[in-house]
């Protein structure tokens, strides 16, 4: 009776077995339309940080409560030695952050993060040239990333020389002029706003970026249709630390 009820109890075990396998795999199993080709992504269980497969509302959730932390002065103090090791074969960060190269705003210590988290670009001004949108949709079409933010800040630099070079005639020197090539079209967009002029324009600006990356194909725009991707943009107070969300 004992062997029996064994036995029974084997093929119960084995059966429950497969089905959590055939379920493991479909749910971690996941497939990325890339131009007409379906490419089939690493499982779920082999990615570095499972924690960090979430849903582009997840995603800006969590983005938003590290933030909290770090103005709350209750950031996390991460194990970075015990993170690098299960990063060296690979990467799936849960979101990625095009900030200004500000030394003031660091994305990573902002939301309160660890390694492999966030996928940064960073340049003055934060605005999204060619090789900015490359990075970008390597985040999203490689990586996964189901969420961009485009973060500008107040008191930014290159939003100031670009408004006096185009108000005041002041050139600036080098190869600054090409970030006020750059970011010219949302300072003069924002000139005849009411308000502070500086302000304004640091908003549209990031405006106009999100716009700009939620419309370019083919990648991004279709993973944006396809509700694969959220685009958002904040605005960084370098007084307190805070994040708004601005569009």
């Amino acid at each position: 009776m004992q062997a029996a009820h064994s036995h029974h109890m084997y093929h119960l075990t084995k059966h429950a077995r497969s089905r959590r396998s055939l379920l493991l795999f479909a749910a971690s199993t996941v497939f990325l339309r890339f131009g007409d080709k379906i490419v089939e992504a690493k499982e779920a269980k082999g990615l570095p940080k499972p924690n960090n497969l979430l849903s582009p509302n997840a995603a800006l959730d969590r983005l938003l409560k590290g933030n909290d932390r770090y103005v709350q002065g209750a950031s996390r103090i991460d194990d970075f030695r015990r993170e690098r090791p299960v990063l060296v074969e690979g990467q799936n960060p849960y979101a990625a952050v095009l900030s200004c190269a500000d030394s003031r705003v660091v994305p990573e210590l902002i939301f309160d993060s660890g390694l492999g988290d966030l996928f940064v670009c960073r340049v003055a001004g934060n605005f999204a040239n060619e090789d900015t949108l490359a990075s970008i949709e390597y985040a999203v079409a490689i990586l996964n990333t189901p969420l961009i933010l485009v973060l500008g800040h107040d008191h930014c630099g290159a939003i100031k020389a670009t408004i006096k070079s185009l108000y005041e005639d002041k050139r600036p020197p080098g190869h600054i002029s090409s970030l006020v090539t750059a970011l010219s079209p949302a300072v003069k967009a924002s000139g005849d706003q009411a308000g502070d002029a500086f302000a304004q324009a640091t908003r549209q600006n990031v405006v106009d970026n999100v716009n700009k990356i939620k419309s370019t194909g083919p990648l991004l725009n279709a993973a944006v249709e396809q509700n694969r991707l959220k685009v958002i943009g904040g605005l960084y107070r370098i007084d307190t630390g805070k994040v708004d969300i601005v569009s």
